[in-house]
Formats: C-alpha cells, structure tokens, sequence
C-alpha cells in the first residue's frame, strides 16, 4: 500500500494492521459494555482476593459509577470497540486521560475480547492502534494495571513493551487468624477488563 507508513521498532507492518480497528462506541454499544464489564470487575477482584463474591457486584459497580458520572460522556475518557478485518466487533477498550510524573497518559481502564473471537490477535492489533490513538491525543504513553492471576494478559503486554511499575504481593499465613483479604485494601487498583 501507498499509505503505509514504517514501523521503527515492529519489523514487517501485516496488512491488517492499518485496516479500521478502534471505533469510537455508539451509546448502545457502550451500554452493552458497561453491562459485561462490571460483573467482569467484580470477579476478577474477588478472584484477586481483594472482595468478597457478596458485595463485589455493589462495589464495581460503585467503582464505574464513580470513575464515569457522566457514563460515556465522562471527560478525559475515550471508549473504543475493537473490530476484525471484516469490521465485525470483537473486543471493547476504555482508556482514561490522566497525569502521572507531569506528564499526561493514557490509563487503560478495560480491554476484552469476546470469547468466541479471543487468541486471534486482535488484542495485539488493538494494543498496536492504540498508540495512534494516544498520538493523536498527544499523550505520552499508556499506563494499565493487571491483575496478577490474569497471566495471559501479562504475557501480552510484556510481548508489546509494557513494563511493571509496582507490584502488590500477598501471601496467606497458614494457622494465622482467618483474614478478609477484601479488608486488605485494593492497592489502588481500577477496573480492568474481564
């Protein structure tokens, strides 16, 4: 293609990748999104052993309500439906504009594909797209948190270039007093994807 420009870093560029990926979402889209996501969170915290299965669907949803007040509409947050080759939507990414050692970012809040469509690249493709994105918003980089469980996805994003900035660690005392892991404190941890 003519309009192809070099990748630097990424050798060979595939054909796909400057096919449509990311999408602003339609409201509906984003409705469907918030639907999924937040029981996504809310297992993924308690399989982190940060909430219990009781009261984790109040809390994520808590957590969003407070993250997006103007659902969609929230400023500085951007969501995106990730598309196949033949446009069909696969996947949904949320990022949020924020400010980290004065510079600003973009903080990956949620990133999925639906099962039927998983381990076929598109959450590399959209990782890859996204970084026109954050030039286009004159960002200088991308921030995510992971949950440590979600081994996968660790492994993609290492595969891509992000690198750990903190690491929570937590480990269970055999005969200790039974203790609540949700009553240890988040971390500072946000939604994420399921």
């Amino acid at each position: 293609m003519s309009d192809e420009r070099p990748c630097l870093d990424r050798g060979p560029i595939p054909e796909s990748r400057y096919m449509p990926v990311l999408v602003p979402m339609t409201e509906s889209e984003y409705l469907a999104f918030v639907d999924a996501a937040i029981p996504g969170y809310a297992a993924d915290k308690v399989a982190a052993g940060q909430w219990t299965a009781k009261e984790s669907l109040a809390l994520a949803k808590k957590s969003f309500d407070d993250l997006l007040p103007a659902g969609r509409s929230t400023t500085e947050n951007h969501f995106f439906t990730i598309l196949d080759a033949e446009s069909v939507a696969v996947g949904s990414l949320w990022i949020a504009v924020q400010g980290r050692a004065g510079k600003r970012i973009a903080y990956i809040y949620d990133v999925g594909i639906k099962p039927e469509h998983q381990r076929r690249g598109h959450a590399t493709r959209a990782l890859l797209a996204l970084e026109d994105e954050i030039r286009a918003l004159d960002l200088s980089g991308i921030a995510l948190h992971v949950f440590g469980h979600n081994r996968g996805a660790q492994a993609l994003y290492a595969k891509l270039g992000y690198a750990p900035t903190n690491i929570n660690m937590y480990k269970p005392v055999a005969g200790a007093v039974a203790e609540d892991p949700a009553r240890l404190g988040s971390c500072g941890s946000r939604p994420v994807g399921p």
